[in-house]
């Protein structure tokens, strides 16, 4: 998931600076590897915990609602202390959020994981708050989009890793759990802090990168960021919050961002346990934790097509036919078994590439003074990766985890319409 930031820019540089691109690069890479490492999370801690589905998205639901806390307060920040500052702070947020897990596996306390990812998620909100304009601006407005795509072509490589590298020094050292209904309290909490530390070494050697990374970027001799237009200024050109109402393109594509990143998130968090299942593929946890590298390769290969594909398709026609495919692609897997249903799952998140940041597009155009106010609305509605999640983990404790999926074949729907609507809100605006 990466946030998108709107700009405006004059006497912009006439070449790329490519040594800033390159460091902005690794940073899209660690929020993308911090992010989906979430996936590997929740069913360990949900074995740790004896948690249920719903519980168990309290992890996702601790995470991305940051985005909707710290998003405007980190724009804020960057217009403070300006772009650079702004991501070494997030850098060193998100330090001190995977350190806190090691208290949190020491005490083997789930409330303490979730108030650790609440922290690295606020580094990882104020990390692309700044990175995202940033790097827009490091050349020639011509090619911003392109910059931006390549750069959050690593934040795709880094979700496609994380679940790979998660599968083998977090769920390959764990062991099989016990009965522990049979267990004293005292044997049971000496088990859950026995798995729990599973997760220290990684974070440990997560937290240091980052402080490295920090001080890298500290070190390094930016170029500055002349002509560029801050979007989280609370009263820039004078336009009103209020004034957004008028604009039901937007508030719907808010919607849509909500639903969609809440259905990608959900899909994501329910993989491992789902292809454990003896009906779909009876893979053990580290097996089927692997298998979710392919989720999210899917979206990386899917956002170079899309690129390209977007050159001649409209924008909203190509939202609405990825959208029906995910729907439908969901629906196989939810009706079928074995391989056919996880394949199917699977494959969804090759779809889902170009669905972001063309949701996003669709909802602000056209909005004029107004686009800044509507972008920080749109990156508000990311929560809904912390909403969806936990609902469907409340369906899935009722119904299961396979047909829990239809929660998220709903929200593909929604997004069907809109792509569809996108022509016609569109010519509707330039008739008025």
């Amino acid at each position: 998931m990466e946030l998108t930031t709107t700009q405006s820019i004059s006497g912009g540089p006439e070449t790329t600076n490519m040594k800033a691109l390159s460091t902005a690069t690794v940073l899209f890479f660690m929020w993308g590897f911090l992010t989906c490492l979430n996936d590997i999370l929740i069913p360990h801690l949900k074995m740790v915990f004896e948690l249920s589905y719903a519980q168990a998205m309290l992890i996702q639901f601790a995470f991305f609602s940051s985005y909707f806390v710290f998003a405007i307060p980190s724009g804020k920040l960057v217009d403070f202390i300006g772009y650079k500052r702004t991501m070494i702070a997030g850098l060193l947020t998100m330090a001190v959020g995977a350190l806190l897990f090691l208290p949190a596996a020491s005490l083997a306390a789930f409330p303490l994981f979730l108030a650790a990812l609440v922290v690295l998620a606020a580094g990882i909100t104020a990390l692309q708050v700044a990175a995202n304009p940033y790097v827009a601006n490091l050349g020639p407005q011509r090619t911003a989009s392109s910059r931006l795509n390549l750069a959050q072509a690593f934040n795709s490589l880094g979700t496609t890793v994380a679940p790979y590298l998660g599968s083998a020094l977090i769920l390959g050292a764990a062991v099989e759990a016990p009965k522990l209904g049979s267990l004293t309290q005292a044997a049971l909490q000496q088990f859950r802090a026995q798995q729990a530390s599973t997760v220290r070494l990684p974070y440990l050697g997560i937290a240091g990168l980052l402080m490295l990374l920090a001080v890298a970027l500290a070190v390094i001799k930016l170029p500055p960021m002349g002509g560029l237009t801050q979007d989280f200024r609370p009263d820039a050109r004078g336009s009103s919050w209020g004034a957004l109402l008028g604009h039901p393109q937007l508030l719907l594509g808010a919607v849509g961002i909500f639903l969609y990143v809440g259905a990608e998130v959900t899909i994501g968090s329910f993989l491992v346990n789902y292809m454990h299942l003896p009906e779909i593929s009876g893979f053990t946890e580290t097996v089927a934790a692997r298998y979710v590298s392919i989720y999210w390769f899917g979206a990386m290969i899917g956002r170079f097509v899309g690129s390209a594909v977007l050159q001649k398709v409209k924008t909203s026609k190509l939202l609405a036919l990825a959208a029906t495919a995910a729907c439908l692609l969901v629906l196989l897997s939810m009706l079928s078994s074995g391989h056919t249903a996880m394949w199917s799952i699977l494959s969804v998140g090759l779809f889902n590439s170009i669905m972001f940041p063309s949701i996003f597009t669709l909802g602000i155009a056209n909005l004029g003074e107004l686009t800044s106010k509507g972008s920080s609305l749109m990156v508000c509605a990311i929560v809904g990766g912390a909403v969806i999640p936990l609902f469907s983990g409340f369906v899935a404790d009722k119904i299961g985890v396979q047909h829990a999926l239809m929660v998220a074949a709903v929200c593909y729907v929604y997004i069907v319409v809109f792509g569809l609507r996108g022509d016609h809100s569109a010519t509707e605006h330039r008739a008025a």
